[in-house]
């Protein structure tokens, strides 16, 4: 594979004057993807990376092995109404998971397939809660992965349609009210009474009873006079007394929060009162059938803490609250399951999960007093067989029976362990394994190390490191992955792709940077806003540490991201192109001068900054990766990704980065971009993942000189 001819690109002479500043955008015209010359030029694309596709001489190799490791399947953890369970679960062979629920006797029954809705399997499971009395379902589903949900609602023991569709419930909660015939949930407003171009925000929360006409019976209980970036977080506790309701605009890290009290103020019209209001801090409450307001907080603890307060107290603030698990110093407080059942007598237990460097851990502590009792290891101590963890993992949410009761599940997984479900009792203080993942497959054996780095300002960043051997035996080609931003973690986790990448004698890095959570919101916010540049120094310093330790080879290091992590990696391209042979950008942010204006740009200002103020203007033009691209440079092997459903990241960030990069470049190497249709910014069929990731991994196999054996 070399350079090829690039059909040439729709240009104009465009220069956008911001803040004084002339800003030039040759390729504008890309962004209207319905023009007839965007779609003379993204058939061409298209054309040119299927023939370079046809040339990857280990694809074929990967897809098979990826299908293999990915024939585990899946299995979800379970959420109880009384002794009934629902959980999903994929089988091998099976393109989605499936929604079951199983009874007092433990048979099962399927409630939702996705491939029974579409034979296509285009058609996602959002999301789904059964009701308080475990007798109906509401679930959202969406089509071609836009990710636009509508809300449906079954009877659990028939199946039978009771409600729905209710449109416009995109990152709607579910919150039942008892009796299941009403719940609050979140809608868009309908496209008339709000700008064209604003149709994904201007959000409400209505309490919705089922059976009636959501466009003219629902009652508009929370939302007006809120910024039209803002999403709601509603729930109902278990008893049915209390509701909370969170409002966060975007992505920003703080939100308000207020209690209403069901029991004194009608569904219609609840009276709510602040908890937490105008405050830079993350929080959410949970009233608990032991009286107790339980308050999970970053407030003056930027890896969070878990408080109590009294939900009938006139004043809810945060005077009034009551540390019941302090801030750690070292590990990022997570979740947390109350169990206060009759079975454990006078000894209530609080289980909190946490994360410590990224590593998933349990720990038991005093419901009353919060006092720590000791750790729990996730891995298991039953005597089902469940040995230690194999390695660093992940801890999946906490659930714990209604009521509290003696027992919690948790998800768990590692870079060498399928899906599985553990189940904590707290009588013996045991960990069991209550459901593992449906396949049997023959997992390599890869060897998993957390390294410690030095950034370019001196901070200290960790990095998992997955290869064939446990200490650098030689250079070998290596697959860097970062993400950077949203506060989102980095966590261990099964991959298939980075698997079948090890197998074959590969090694793939995985770096915490900072704008994720790896040590909590400070983290996070050392990476956001003013301080982006950190996040690509972090990446570049990985990158450095990988050659000078010997895991990889100079010009044998491919990098990977998507989204945000696009962004990343669009940016590591430009910065040091000399750095990297390979780059797999997906679904990437590349136009940062621009990006307000697509998809759900706009939610995103408080992470990036907008380029509306003069100052957060010139962060974004200092790394905006489509306007750093340069005349004449040598730049690595690029491949975009693209889907079509993508309703968050337009895909006319990667179309113009493409063009921009074909135009400008030198050597041998090539750019390409790969579209996919009826997909989007999230989940997708198996069969599509995997040929996804036959793509992916082939095209960094070759430009990093990767052979995986026959």
């Amino acid at each position: 594979m070399t350079r090829p001819e690039y059909p040439a690109a729709p240009r104009s002479d465009t220069v956008d004057v911001l803040a004084g500043r002339p800003v030039a955008d040759p390729f504008r015209p890309l962004e209207d993807a319905d023009s007839a010359a965007t779609r003379a030029w993204s058939a061409a694309q298209e054309e040119l990376f299927r023939a370079a596709a046809g040339d990857l001489p280990a694809r074929d190799r990967i897809r098979d092995r990826i299908a293999g490791l990915l024939a585990t399947g899946t299995v979800g953890t379970p959420v109880w109404r009384g002794d009934r369970c629902f959980f999903r679960r994929r089988l091998p062979g099976q393109e989605h998971a499936v929604l079951l629920t199983a009874g007092p006797d433990g048979a099962e029954r399927v409630l939702l397939d996705p491939v029974a809705l579409d034979p296509d399997g285009t058609t996602t499971l959002d999301d789904w809660r059964p009701s308080l009395e475990g007798d109906l379902l509401a679930y959202r589903i969406s089509r071609g992965g836009t990710e636009e949900s509508e809300l449906h609602v079954i009877d659990v023991a028939t199946g039978a349609r009771v409600d729905g569709p209710v449109t416009r419930t995109r990152e709607s909660p579910l919150a039942w009210l008892p009796g299941g015939r009403a719940m609050y949930i979140q809608r868009n407003l309908p496209p008339g009474q709000v700008p064209a171009d604003e149709a994904q925000y201007h959000r409400r929360v209505y309490l919705h009873r089922l059976g009636t006409d959501p466009d003219t019976d629902d009652v508009e209980v929370f939302g007006a006079g809120q910024d039209k970036t803002s999403f709601f977080r509603v729930s109902v506790s278990r008893d049915g007394r209390h509701l909370v309701v969170s409002a966060s605009e975007g992505t920003a890290p703080r939100n308000d929060l207020w209690l209403a009290d069901l029991a004194a103020s009608a569904p219609e019209a609840p009276v709510l009162r602040p908890v937490q209001v105008g405050l830079d801090a993350r929080t959410g409450a949970y009233p608990a059938r032991d009286g107790r307001l339980y308050i999970f907080t970053d407030l003056d603890a930027p890896r969070g803490r878990l408080c109590v307060a009294d939900p009938d107290a006139a004043d809810l603030g945060p005077g009034t609250w009551t540390t019941l698990i302090a801030e750690d110093p070292a590990a990022v407080l997570e979740d947390y399951a109350i169990l206060d059942g009759p079975e454990l007598g006078d000894a209530p237990v609080l289980l909190a999960a946490w994360t410590r460097h990224a590593a998933g851990e349990l720990t038991r502590h005093d419901l009353r007093t919060g006092a720590l009792l000791g750790p729990v290891p996730p891995g298991g101590t039953g005597p089902d067989g469940t040995g230690p963890a194999a390695g660093p993992g992940s801890i999946g949410s906490l659930v714990e029976r209604d009521g509290g009761g003696c027992e919690a599940w948790f998800g768990w997984s590692d870079y060498r362990t399928p899906s599985s479900v553990r189940r904590y009792d707290a009588r013996t203080g045991e960990v069991t394994t209550w459901a593992t993942a449906p396949g049997s497959v023959d997992v390599p054996d890869v060897h998993v190390r957390q390294e410690e780095y030095t950034s370019k300002d001196g901070t200290t960043v960790r990095m998992f490191v997955i290869s064939p051997t446990p200490e650098p035996d030689m250079p070998r080609p290596t697959v860097l992955y970062g993400y950077g931003g949203f506060a989102i973690p980095m966590t261990p986790g099964y991959s298939a792709g980075v698997l079948t990448w090890v197998e074959a004698g590969g090694v793939y890095a995985i770096a915490g940077l900072r704008g994720g959570s790896e040590e909590g919101e400070d983290w996070h916010r050392a990476g956001m806003r003013e301080h982006k540049q950190r996040v690509f120094d972090d990446f570049h310093a990985a990158a450095e540490h990988l050659v000078a330790e010997g895991w990889a080879a100079p010009g044998g290091l491919g990098i990977s991201g998507g989204s945000n992590g696009g962004l990343l990696v669009g940016a590591a391209l430009t910065q040091r192109p000399e750095l990297y042979a390979a780059v797999v950008c997906s679904a990437p942010l590349l136009d940062m001068v621009r990006y307000e204006n697509f998809g759900l740009g706009r939610l995103w200002t408080d992470e990036y900054g907008t380029v509306e103020v003069p100052e957060e203007l010139d962060w974004l033009l200092g790394y905006s990766p489509y306007h750093h691209v340069a005349e004449g440079v040598e730049y690595p092997a690029v491949l975009f990704t693209v889907f079509d459903g993508d309703t968050r990241v337009d895909p006319l960030h990667a179309r113009k980065m493409c063009a921009a990069l074909q135009a400008a470049g030198a050597g041998s190497r090539p750019v390409l971009l790969r579209a996919e249709s009826d997909v989007g910014h999230a989940d997708r069929s198996v069969t599509r993942s995997v040929e996804l990731s036959a793509d992916t991994l082939a095209f960094l196999a070759r430009w990093t000189g990767l052979t995986p054996a026959p």
